[in-house]
């Protein structure tokens, strides 16, 4: 594209993470194009992300959350900015959007050349009685944002947050911090439920150690208003009363102008766009929340509200608009939750999505430490990954603990994108000193695990499938910890006999029934299963061993 290149009318519905990287990418193209924002709340490109922090007063200055303001993006980059704007239908053969300006009602028409779709996704309110009161809120944008605030300046005993994924969790966090008494309801049966279930125990420990009262598989069927306060009615029959109210039980897309349009839509409501972010109409592009888009690790559609992929497909889209060759990869939902110190991430495909898929997978499970254990300072964390056994490509990642967990889902997410394998990881190649990691990077460890596998070096159960068994029909137990290990607690009905014993002892064990081998996180179990099967004997590890089997356990 030459840089002198005919400018366009381009209208941009939405002004904040896609949007906005839309509109200052598509400056950056093109000096000579008309290019108009328009915004149905008074602020853009703001930090969303941080909103429940400021709450919590951890970001202390509201300001620090405008990234940027309408009159800087008028100023530096030229763009014409019109907040309390909404824009209420498109005609797309005149290739003009009908606008109304919000202070004072008047109406009229803007022309396009081309036009990006990029209003996010709305939180979604369920459908009981009393969620629309005046004082029961949601969390989307700033003003949003300055009445909860407002509502726990004024002093509140108790807040009841309805929904257990990011921002429900995140706001919880900063609730405490606030001193409020919180109450957490969630209709499933775990918190955070792109993770699989067993990674949510130490979740669940930690915001049972901050005291939040965890109301697990049960959700709200009735807001009540009494005096100032809420009545939150469960479906349990209990009731709980508190000053403040936050739905956070997930977002819908933004659709109606598209779908008044005419434009494509997905079966969950997201905008279908091709790899360019172009919608079923040529001169129509959309981005951010309200697109279903593409998953990368397998190829199917689907709906990602996330501030990255939504601010690169902004940025695509800009590109694709001024004829660059662009395609979208596609997303990973690669995603980090940090709370009360404790952190949670993930990226590509969980166990339970490639069981719903009907994908054939297998699973590897460690509990390293961050760094070296020698060094002071450092923190466990389990680390689950998903990869294909007859390849071993790396599907997805899971991680749950102290320090170091998002450091390592980095890697991974990389190492899907670029179609890595687990023997890939085995050879990856990491920075090493004893207070950032250690000479065997979890990384590795997880690699030579996985690959192990692949090679049938050691065979492995999962223990969600060891688990599915009665005790009565499992393989031979066998725990190869020390006694004091075994004493302060084991699997039902597992026996006792130490690793380092074994050789000497192998007389006792049987040769006509399959063992499974376990130990506190897998590796004595791995040495004592190739033991075993250089012997005679049918063995097998149990992943992730006894730890593992706590948090399929307690979950």
């Amino acid at each position: 594209m030459s840089d002198n290149a005919k400018g366009i009318d381009l209208v941009i519905v939405g002004g904040v993470a896609a949007g906005a990287s839309a509109a200052t990418r598509a400056r950056r193209l093109s000096e000579a194009s008309r290019i108009v924002i328009f915004e149905r709340g008074p602020d853009v490109s703001f930090a969303n992300c941080g909103m429940p922090y400021h709450i919590g007063d951890v970001i202390a200055d509201r300001s620090k959350l405008a990234i940027t303001t309408p009159e800087r993006l008028r100023e530096r980059f030229a763009l014409d900015v019109r907040v309390r704007s909404e824009v209420i239908s498109i005609d797309r053969r005149a290739k003009t959007v009908r606008v109304r300006e919000l202070a004072t009602g008047r109406e009229y028409d803007q022309p396009y050349d081309k036009l990006l779709l990029a209003p996010g996704a709305a939180p979604f309110r369920p459908p009981i009685p009393g969620a629309d009161l005046p004082g029961v809120h949601v969390l989307r944008d700033l003003g949003d944002m300055d009445r909860i605030r407002q509502t726990v300046d004024r002093g509140i005993d108790r807040a009841v947050i309805l929904g257990g994924g990011f921002i429900g969790l995140e706001l919880v966090e900063n609730l405490v911090h606030r001193q409020v008494a919180t109450t957490l309801v969630e209709r499933n049966e775990q918190v955070l439920g792109p993770l699989d279930r067993e990674m949510t125990l130490p979740l669940k420990r930690t915001l049972e150690q901050h005291q939040v009262d965890l109301r697990l598989g049960r959700q709200a069927i009735a807001i009540e208003p009494r005096g100032e306060r809420f009545v939150v009615r469960l479906d349990d029959g209990s009731t709980i009363e508190a000053g403040l109210v936050v739905i956070g039980v997930g977002v819908r897309p933004e659709n109606a102008l598209a779908v008044a349009a005419g434009l494509e839509i997905g079966p969950r409501g997201g905008i279908r766009v091709d790899r360019t972010m172009r919608t079923s109409d040529p001169d129509i592009y959309a981005a951010g929340d309200v697109v279903e888009t593409r998953d990368d690790v397998m190829g199917q559609p689907v709906q990602v509200p996330l501030a990255g992929p939504a601010n690169r497909q902004g940025r695509l889209a800009a590109d694709a608009i001024f004829g660059r060759e662009v395609q979208f990869r596609g997303t990973q939902a690669t995603a980090v939750l940090g709370l009360f110190g404790t952190t949670a991430a993930l990226t590509g495909l969980s166990e339970k999505q490639a069981e719903a898929m009907g994908i054939e997978y297998a699973t590897a499970f460690i509990h390293p430490m961050h760094h070296a254990g020698y060094y002071p300072g450092a923190e466990g964390m389990t680390l689950k990954l998903v990869f294909d056994p007859r390849d071993g490509r790396v599907l997805g990642a899971q991680g749950v603990g102290g320090a170091g967990v998002d450091k390592r889902i980095d890697v991974l997410a990389i190492a899907i994108q670029a179609r890595m394998t687990v023997f890939d990881l085995e050879q990856s190649e990491l920075c090493y000193a004893p207070q950032f990691g250690s000479a065997k990077d979890p990384i590795n460890m997880l690699g030579f695990v996985a690959a192990g596998l692949m090679r049938g070096d050691h065979p492995q159960w999962s223990m969600r499938r060891y688990l599915s068994l009665p005790i009565e029909t499992r393989p031979y137990s066998l725990d190869v910890r020390t006694p004091s290990e075994f004493t302060a607690g084991t699997i039902p009905g597992a026996v006792n006999l130490p690793v380092d014993e074994l050789r000497s002892r192998l007389n006792e064990l049987p040769q006509d029934r399959p063992i499974a081998v376990f130990c506190q996180v897998g590796q004595r179990g791995y040495l004592a299963t190739r033991i075993l099967r250089q012997n005679g004997f049918d063995a097998f590890n149990l992943g992730g061993g006894y730890r593992t089997y706590l948090l399929h356990r307690d979950a």
